[in-house]
């Protein structure tokens, strides 16, 4: 008898949802909930929860009706290219700050790549919560 009823639970479809663009969302647009939708098709690589794309920003052009995926998303930049930003140098207890100008564009974790305004030199390092980029740490 068991046997019967399981073969039954098996037989039916798993349905799933995935996420999917309303419209064409732009690369570096901040993706909101009326961007977004679900369908009910499990498509392979893509989002099942819109929650988890809101307040991201695109990588990529998104196309009406195509399924989001998690790498076409990314933090949404705190830094733009040529941008003026503060350089923070850290090393135990020392700090040294200076201007620099972002070589590119940077969310929140990203290491970007900054030019220091007094030297001259070209520096990698991570972007900050408050938009500082912070070099001398362990990337």
């Amino acid at each position: 008898m068991w046997r019967v009823m399981a073969m039954i639970l098996l037989a039916q479809p798993a349905f799933a949802e995935s996420v999917v663009a309303l419209r064409t969302i732009r690369a570096q647009t901040v993706i909101g909930a009326e961007d977004l939708t679900s369908v009910d098709a499990e498509i392979t690589g893509a989002l099942i929860d819109p929650g988890e794309a809101i307040g991201l920003e695109a990588r990529v052009a998104i196309y009406a009706g195509k399924p989001v995926r998690p790498s076409d998303l990314g933090p949404p930049a705190l830094v733009e290219r040529n941008q003026i930003i503060p350089l923070i140098y850290l090393s135990g207890g020392l700090a040294i700050k200076a201007e620099g100008r972002a070589l590119a564009r940077g969310g929140e974790g990203d290491v970007i790549r900054v030019m220091n305004l007094g030297s001259r030199t070209t520096v990698s390092g991570r972007v900050a919560s408050d938009g500082a980029i912070y070099v001398g740490l362990e990337q």
